[in-house]
């Protein structure tokens, strides 16, 4: 009986160990859950959404709060009073060029190998912020060629495109609205799906359950709209849009102005969704131009007639709007008056995403601006610089090489300099012999950029 005692004593012993051994276990595995779940959250406050969005051929008089009279913009306007408005960004004259250097973070010497291909060797802001830990997303017009295997290289795990390949001209792929061909998961999506439907419809609703699905993580959406490109076209609001030929060469500017209004609307949609998700506070909002507006638009802006200038490199060619919405850290109603270039988003979305700039990417060009955004004090650059090689099929523009601060140009091959802010098309160059000692030192510091600007 004894023997039988201890027996039992004994194996009472090892249950009571076991027993406190599991609660031990399943409180460190509690633990760890938490740690882990604090340690999500301390991520997605450390790495805040990103939506990148950018209106084709936007140039900075079409949004009202610029300064623009002939257009409906609410919700653009919206993002402006709720963030930072810029008075001094510029782009390249052209959509390809613009895009590379958003992308890339450097200057079109460095990587422009033509219109609509971009290298695969290159890494982009897609890649940067993917390993980083966002989910990425990118929707809209492509022309970046390579179709899929091109678009996961460069960063984007998810993505809804047209023009995914490149092609001599844009109008070979068809219609860019109505009845547009959308690729999708390495295909073109079937002709029962596209047929008559509105392409940015398609796009922006493909955003919004993007954003669904990864609610709960770190995201990043590359948005490029296809409004507001000619073809000009009546949108779905539009009555004459259920009878339109989809035909890419059929345009009517008068449908420009409801182009506008529709990309307005489809951007308030965005940011209806973030805020109906409880994510505003921790999402940044990014809307641009890529380039100026077509040449065929004529706009009232501040009391003046302005004929867009897209494709050329005078200021209604290059001037392009910028607004920056981040709740958790942007001043509501604050403008910016920082010259602001391509280059410098890459570097602008590292220090958002709370990340070193990659140092593998080769020779970066751009500034951060990121602490100009949360109003620390910081010097901003005070100067830009294009280097415009518009090599096209259709046809072939000179090289155009200038830096610029916000009111003089100095073009590389000519020498030509002007005071753009009181010559606007560039008519009138300033000769060295008449220029005051103020405009010669200007001079002298825009062509050392200039100097500076080598592979």
């Amino acid at each position: 009986m004894k023997h039988y005692y201890k027996a039992l004593n004994s194996l009472l012993s090892c249950l009571i160990i076991f027993f406190f051994s599991s609660c031990e276990k399943d409180f460190k595995e509690a633990g760890s859950i938490a740690s882990a779940d604090t340690h999500s959250a301390a991520r997605a406050i450390n790495k805040p959404n990103i939506i990148f969005i950018i209106g084709d051929d936007i140039g900075y008089e079409i949004p009202t709060c610029n300064g623009g009279q002939s257009y409906s913009t609410p919700n653009i306007d919206a993002l402006a009073q709720q963030g930072m408005r810029f008075r001094q960004c510029r782009s390249a004259p052209l959509c390809s060029p613009s895009r590379f250097m958003v992308l890339t973070g450097k200057y079109n010497f460095r990587n422009y190998t033509g219109w609509g291909h971009m290298d695969t060797s290159e890494k982009t802001i897609g890649n940067m912020l993917k390993d980083a830990g966002y989910a990425t997303c990118y929707a809209g017009k492509w022309q970046l060629d390579g179709g899929d295997q091109s678009i996961r290289t460069f960063g984007f795990g998810n993505y809804s495109v047209w023009f995914p390949y490149n092609l001599c001209i844009e109008n070979d792929e068809g219609s860019r609205y109505k009845s547009a061909k959308i690729y999708e998961n390495s295909a073109y999506l079937p002709d029962s799906v596209t047929n008559n439907k509105y392409s940015e419809d398609h796009f922006a609703d493909y955003v919004m359950n993007f954003i669904d699905s990864n609610k709960s993580n770190s995201f990043f959406v590359y948005y490029s709209m296809i409004l507001s490109h000619q073809a000009f076209s009546p949108t779905p609001d539009d009555a004459q849009y259920a009878a339109w030929n989809p035909d890419p060469y059929l345009s009517d500017k008068t449908f420009f102005p409801s182009m506008v209004q529709y990309m307005d609307k489809k951007i308030g949609m965005l940011i209806n969704k973030i805020n109906t998700l409880g994510i505003a506070n921790n999402t940044v909002i990014f809307y641009i131009g890529d380039n100026g507006t077509d040449r065929q638009i004529t706009s009232r802006f501040q009391n003046k007639n302005i004929t867009g200038a897209k494709g050329t490199t005078v200021e209604y060619g290059i001037h392009v709007p910028l607004i920056i919405k981040w709740p958790a850290k942007v001043a509501a109603a604050s403008i910016n008056s920082d010259l602001i270039d391509f280059p410098d988003f890459l570097p602008t979305l590292a220090g958002i995403a709370n990340i070193p700039v990659p140092a593998n990417y080769g020779i970066l060009d751009g500034t951060s601006f990121y602490k100009h955004l949360t109003g620390a004090n910081d010097t901003p650059p005070k100067w830009a610089f294009c280097h415009f090689d518009n090599q096209r099929c259709v046809y072939n523009l000179p090289l155009q090489r200038y830096s610029q601060d916000s009111a003089y140009k100095l073009y590389d091959s000519t020498g030509l300099f002007y005071h753009f802010t009181k010559d606007i098309q560039e008519k009138k160059p300033l000769a060295d012999s008449a220029l005051t000692l103020k405009q010669r030192q200007i001079k002298q510091k825009l062509q050392n950029v200039l100097n500076a600007m080598h592979k």
